[in-house]
């Protein structure tokens, strides 16, 4: 580990010195190229330096333990240097793990009304919301694909883009089947009913990052249509994508012109397309051992939100927080930071 943090700190040092360099602000291109790489690499490089220095405070304060006057102070600093080195070996290590090339792209989220008729639609409805509400937390984009709804106001499916930096490495833990256990606010009985809809995260992926042959796929063209089949527009401009080998079907209708839907419904069908690839590895690795959170698998029970409780748990992890009104509003930090902490334990013990 320690030759692979020092040939890290001395491309980071050199990343720096031609940054600095004249004549490199004459070509953007290596400007940003070397940017990229910095960003990427600090992390790393500013922890190893924190891990040298703890080094040396702790060789120096163990020298300074047998002078009279300096033991008190020296023990103290001592200490702390003995309980500092273990958390930055785990964060390099941590650090050190391969990185998902996916992570810094925009995510396709799919969202479907799985058992439970209309109070199903109604909780895929409040799922889009709550990943609405996260997104914009974050900074990030919100855009329509398409969306199937009912008239109740709930959502049959819908497919949405969300666009900022990292979101794929933050809400691809959120594949899976996805629990509600509340009061309908049609039960005059005041019973509660069981619900589910189904969450799949897909990376964005450009048509020119999976393979695709234009003779695979069929193209047809219609009117978008709102809620009730009431015309949102009354020209031919929504996509439906037909990918022949698979029978993947792909509708896009939000963008008013035909080419632009037909554009973005060609980076949805890539993205379905390199998904059903990765879940092939995944399977055939499962066979031997693999954690299934961050597995993506769909067909999971990964999460229960539980109304009359206030609770929402985390199946894969056994993480309950009561405190679902925020939850449901967008605040997922809390249960993501502990996907991913446990993600990246399973990765290590892997290692290991």
């Amino acid at each position: 580990m320690l030759d692979k943090l020092t040939a890290i700190e001395a491309r980071y040092s050199q990343i720096q010195a031609r940054l600095a360099a004249p004549e490199t602000y004459g070509d953007p291109a290596l400007v940003a190229k070397l940017n990229k790489e910095q960003a990427e690499l600090q992390p790393l490089a500013e922890t190893f330096h924190a891990y040298q220095r703890t080094l040396e405070a702790r060789d120096q304060a163990q020298a300074l333990l047998s002078d009279p006057e300096m033991k008190d102070l020296a023990q103290e600093e001592y200490q702390q240097a003995l309980e500092d080195l273990p958390r930055l070996e785990r964060e390099l290590q941590i650090l050190l793990l391969p990185k998902d090339p996916n992570d810094g792209k925009n995510v396709i989220v799919e969202v479907r009304a799985g058992v439970g008729g209309e109070e199903a639609a109604l909780f895929a409805h409040s799922l889009y919301r709550m990943y609405s509400m996260y997104a914009e937390s974050r900074g990030w984009r919100t855009e329509v694909d398409s969306a199937s709804e009912t008239e109740l106001g709930g959502i049959k499916e819908i497919s949405f883009t969300i666009e900022g930096d990292g979101a794929w490495s933050r809400l691809k833990y959120e594949s899976g089947v996805h629990r509600v256990q509340r009061v309908p606010e049609t039960e005059s009985g005041g019973r509660i009913h069981t619900s589910t809809a189904t969450v799949a995260v897909l990376p964005e992926m450009e048509t020119a990052d999976v393979q695709l042959n234009p003779a695979d796929i069929e193209m047809q063209v219609f009117r978008s249509s709102g809620a009730g089949g009431q015309h949102v527009n009354k020209t031919s401009s929504a996509v439906r994508l037909i990918h022949k080998p698979t029978g993947t079907v792909v509708e896009c209708q939000q963008e008013r012109s035909q080419f632009q839907n037909r554009d973005k419904a060609m980076r949805i069908l890539a993205s379905r397309l390199y998904e059903a690839e990765q879940e092939k590895i995944v399977d055939e690795y499962t066979a031997q051992r693999r954690s299934q959170v961050g597995s993506g698998m769909r067909n999971e029970r990964i999460r229960t939100y539980n109304f009359p409780q206030g609770r929402v748990t985390d199946h894969r992890i056994g993480l309950t927080l009561y405190k679902i009104d925020s939850v449901m509003d967008g605040d997922l930090d809390e249960i993501i930071d502990a996907l991913a902490a446990n993600d990246q334990a399973e990765r290590l013990k892997e290692q290991s």
